[in-house]
């Protein structure tokens, strides 16, 4: 019986070794090293709790941006109708440059669920 717990013992520790050094998820990635120069990112993420993560954006008129939205849960969409952005689907990411500067509103273009009539924010180009 002494022999099968110093067995299981090592297993476990090894297991442990193991998922210390090569099972760790990888850390957070910079999303902004990918960039080429002179775009700047404009990241955007949707979750079911039918809000983006921001009520109001900021965006410099001019400035290329590479517009992102993420999915943190459910699956949704970001469309600016006066700009011509319609984020859904395979087409996740748009470059795009800000060029007149005003309030646009920022929807959902995905049909999402019971809130998707309120998941609204602003973006505000300067």
């Amino acid at each position: 019986m002494k022999w099968i717990m110093s067995i299981l013992l090592v297993i476990t520790a090894g297991v442990g070794i193991y998922m210390l050094t090569l099972g760790l998820p990888e850390g957070p990635k910079d999303e902004t090293a990918d960039l080429p120069e002179g775009v700047e990112l404009l990241k955007v993420t949707a979750s079911n709790d039918f809000v983006f993560d921001k009520q109001e954006y900021v965006v410099k008129a001019g400035q290329k941006y590479k517009l992102v939205l993420h999915n943190k849960s459910g699956i949704h969409g970001l469309g600016i109708e006066e700009l011509g952005i319609d984020l859904q689907g395979d087409t996740m990411e748009q470059e795009v440059t800000f060029d007149k500067p005003g309030r646009y509103e920022m929807h959902c273009s995905v049909m999402c669920g019971i809130g998707h009539a309120d998941m609204k924010s602003t973006l505000v180009v300067e």
